[in-house]
């Protein structure tokens, strides 16, 4: 059980850390090159749905979370 809830675990923080890297990657594009109107409004559209995915995400990740922790606490009763 607890290698579930580790590799869980990892999922999440890994999720997290793919995303950020992801936006940062983006970001760093952004400045580095100065974005013309249209690109900029097309980055823009592509980072608030990247944004949208990962609070998707997280939110299953919560949700699969306490699905283990029940599973978990109805069995040590």
């Amino acid at each position: 059980m607890d290698s579930l809830i580790f590799g869980t675990v990892l999922i999440f923080f890994g999720s997290v850390l793919a995303g950020l890297f992801i936006i940062c990657w983006t970001v760093v594009k952004l400045v580095g090159r100065g974005v013309s109107r249209g690109a900029g409004e097309e980055e823009a559209r592509l980072i608030q749905e990247l944004h949208r995915g990962l609070t998707k995400m997280e939110q299953r990740v919560e949700a699969l979370e306490t699905l283990l922790l029940e599973r978990e606490q109805g069995g040590r009763r």
